[in-house]
């Protein structure tokens, strides 16, 4: 005796499709850019700048990240941290979690700089930067190296740090002055120091490490020995000068 085949009819096909795709959407977070940026301004934008523009942490508004790709990638970034860096893990539920990811997706819209990287590049060279900052293996180590700058600092960040270099100074840059127990003035940049002892590194780039004891006048400066190219440049020239910084990326990174 045949069995009796139950066959669908196209609207009852239809009609469950439907419900599936409604309840995969319930299942998903509606997610909240702007929920997402108060997150960010409260517990990232210390490190990364307000609108992601990079200050002690790398810029986060170019759409491109050191150590993410994906959402997902993203997401477990910002959950676990980064180890042995200053990235702490956040410890929020997802789809908090999520909203931030979102925000942080929604900051990589943004204007390219305005300005000739050939005429920064050439600029660049004139006001002798590499005495202090290294690219690519050549130039000074008194600066920090610019190898691949514009992929950790936004064209705003770059902008303020050469119109105002003592805005944001990281410690490995801060200056340390003292006297020595026969009278004589030192001063470079605070490498290291402990109770006992002081290292630091010299105009010449020599390493120096020195006993605390008998040392007078000692302070730390938390200045930066760049100077402000504020009045010194014109504003396009300053604008070339950001363009160039802003190419400098890994090769087949740029944007």
């Amino acid at each position: 005796m045949a069995t009796a085949t139950s066959i669908a009819s196209p609207r009852t096909s239809g009609a469950a499709t439907l419900l599936l795709l409604a309840a995969a959407a319930y299942a998903q977070p509606t997610l909240n850019i702007k929920e997402g940026g108060l997150t960010y301004r409260s517990h990232c934008a210390p490190c990364h700048g307000l609108e992601g523009a990079g200050g002690r942490g790398p810029a986060l508004n170019t759409g491109r990240f050191h150590h993410a790709t994906t959402d997902e990638e993203l997401l477990r970034v910002i959950s676990n941290g980064i180890p042995g860096t200053e990235m702490p893990g956040q410890f929020y539920e997802e789809d908090k979690l999520r909203h931030v990811v979102a925000y942080l997706r929604s900051l990589s819209s943004h204007t390219p700089p305005k300005g000739d990287p050939a005429r920064g590049k050439a600029l660049y060279a004139k006001l002798a930067c590499s005495q202090c900052h290294r690219i690519a293996g050549q130039g000074g180590r008194l600066g920090p190296d610019l190898t691949e700058i514009g992929r950790s600092r936004a064209p705003a960040h770059l902008r303020a740090a050469i119109t105002d270099p003592d805005a944001d100074v990281r410690q490995r840059y801060w200056t340390v002055r003292f006297n020595d127990a026969q009278g004589r003035q030192h001063e470079g940049l605070l490498m290291n120091e402990d109770t006992y002892s002081v290292q630091f590194m010299d105009i010449t780039e020599r390493l120096h490490s020195v006993s605390k004891s008998g040392l007078s006048n000692y302070r730390v400066e938390k200045v930066s020995k760049m100077p402000s190219y504020k009045s010194q440049l014109s504003p396009a020239e300053l604008d070339d000068l950001v363009a160039y910084l802003a190419s400098l990326r890994p090769q087949g990174d740029a944007r």
